[in-house]
């Protein structure tokens, strides 16, 4: 087993090649805006929002976010200051639980090769009180789901803790609706949290998916807070992107595991014949079907293999794996992954680590999060998205994106629905560029739209996605809000020793 290599996520800086759906920036028009008043833009929203980047909440991030490049070009055609809860920090906060000791993710060259690596913190200093609460236009807070928002228990999280105009009584949306009292425009996009938590958690997460039916009714509820606010104010609706999107689900293939002809012989050996003969004999005894049999079947070969999972949806054969047969008992429920599965991208820093006895995380024992203690005991199901998970995630999704169309529709007059979800898509299969720049939903520089979380965007991608405000916004009603130059804006660095 000596040539099993331990696996850390490998980064391959490759030219990136964009496709065919581009879009140019035009010569800048005279700005017209047609009824519209930008003169004071509340924005509500979780992470994406804030401008959370790189697993952290820190000054880059928050002054090029989305609502703050969108901002920007609205200040072009008579838009007013826009005031974001500055946490005043160079590295955030990466981990608020441990102290914050930790900050924003960087590349860094790790055994050779890139990695994304937390840089120092700078302490909870960056998520102390915000002074300027009363004249906040960014509501942005990570983590926040549509029910969430309407609730006084959100104080409990850092981050609307320190935005909070009364912590412990108010609520996002109270406090976004007496900001826009006031206000002129404004942004909504909330609900990406009440599936994208269960998707990066692997569908483990009991309870974390907002049932369709929970999010229709809180949906509603919210946005109808913040369009009373302000009788005559116009506002754009965001949809919810398909999670699986996003490049924490594709950073890591499905058969990264990397073997020698050696061992790969070995492991057929050893594991995968014992194994495999099993099987045969539960097929022979009427225990699974041979179609589960074939999909439970190990294969080991020179060069690229795949991962060794728990799937719980399989046959649990745990009673039959007695006697001669109970050196079986890891693989009760296990196979290994195919191109159906979505790999997290949290788990290239368990795959192929030593868990003792000779046994290899993900390689010849089934992937486990071996993160806390009594790790042996644990399953890896917070770290892949088998089929039926992810048809579960995109159904809601859609049912979610449904919900939010009916409700910009019945305010036709008011709103204009940006539909990120396509945008998105259309990242992902490599059709969009910029000015003969590729986009790509990646987190490798230099074209990559992603922090290096594999969640949220850089600073590049939340310019193209403010880009599809401002081209939704000028249709809807008649404006002419100048494009920004996503091109402009800062990609992911290049790695560093």
């Amino acid at each position: 087993m000596k040539n099993i290599k331990k696996y850390s996520i490998i980064l391959t800086l490759a030219t990136l090649i964009g496709a065919c759906d581009q879009y140019t920036l035009p010569e800048l028009p005279q700005p017209a805006v047609a009824d519209l008043d930008f003169t004071k833009m509340v924005s509500v929203g979780n992470s994406l929002t804030a401008g959370f980047m790189n697993g952290a909440l820190y000054t880059a991030g928050q002054n090029t976010s989305y609502v703050s490049a969108l901002s920007k070009q609205l200040a072009l055609v008579g838009g007013g200051t826009f005031n974001v809860p500055s946490v005043n920090s160079d590295n955030g906060c990466f981990n608020p639980a441990g102290g914050c000791t930790l900050g924003r993710l960087k590349l860094k060259i790790v055994n050779g090769s890139p990695a994304p690596v937390p840089l120092a913190g700078d302490g909870n200093a960056s998520l102390a009180p915000f002074a300027g609460k009363a004249t906040l236009n960014n509501f942005g807070v990570p983590g926040v789901t549509i029910g969430s928002a309407q609730s006084p228990a959100l104080a409990a999280n850092p981050y609307y803790a320190r935005i909070a105009s009364n912590p412990g009584s108010s609520t996002l949306i109270g406090d976004a609706k007496a900001a826009m009292s006031n206000g002129t425009f404004f942004t909504f996009w909330l609900g990406n949290n009440d599936a994208l938590g269960y998707a990066t958690a692997g569908a483990s997460a009991a309870g974390t998916l907002t049932s369709p039916a929970t999010f229709q009714t809180l949906f509603n509820l919210a946005l109808t807070e913040i369009l009373n606010a302000k009788a005559d104010a116009e506002g754009a609706v965001a949809n919810i992107p398909d999670v699986t999107s996003a490049p924490f689900f594709s950073t890591v293939v499905y058969n990264p595991i990397p073997l020698s002809a050696e061992s790969a012989s070995a492991l057929t050996s050893l594991l995968a014949n014992n194994y495999n003969a099993f099987l045969t004999g539960m097929v022979a005894n009427l225990i699974i079907t041979a179609e589960e049999a074939t999909k439970r079947r190990l294969t080991y070969k020179a060069g690229q293999n795949a991962i060794l999972i728990t799937d719980e949806t399989l046959t649990d054969l745990t009673p039959y794996m007695a006697g001669p047969y109970a050196g079986l008992l890891p693989y009760a429920k296990a196979r290994q992954t195919t191109s159906t599965d979505l790999v997290c991208l949290t788990a290239a820093s368990y795959l192929g680590a030593d868990l003792g006895g000779g046994a290899k995380n993900g390689v010849t024992a089934p992937l486990i999060n071996t993160s806390s203690a009594g790790a042996l005991s644990l399953k890896g199901d917070d770290l892949i998205l088998i089929p039926s998970e992810i048809t579960e995630i995109q159904n809601a999704v859609t049912q979610f994106n449904t919900s939010i169309a009916a409700a910009v529709s019945a305010q036709s007059s008011r709103l204009v629905l940006i539909d990120v979800n396509s945008a998105l898509k259309d990242l992902k299969a490599g059709k969009v560029s910029v000015n003969g720049s590729a986009l790509a939903a990646s987190i490798l520089p230099p074209f990559g739209a992603f922090s290096l979380d594999g969640v949220h965007p850089n600073a590049r991608g939340s310019a193209y996605i403010a880009n599809l405000f401002i081209t939704a916004i000028n249709a809807k009603w008649g404006s002419s809000i100048p494009l920004c130059n996503p091109n402009d804006y800062p990609s992911n660095e290049l790695p560093t020793p």
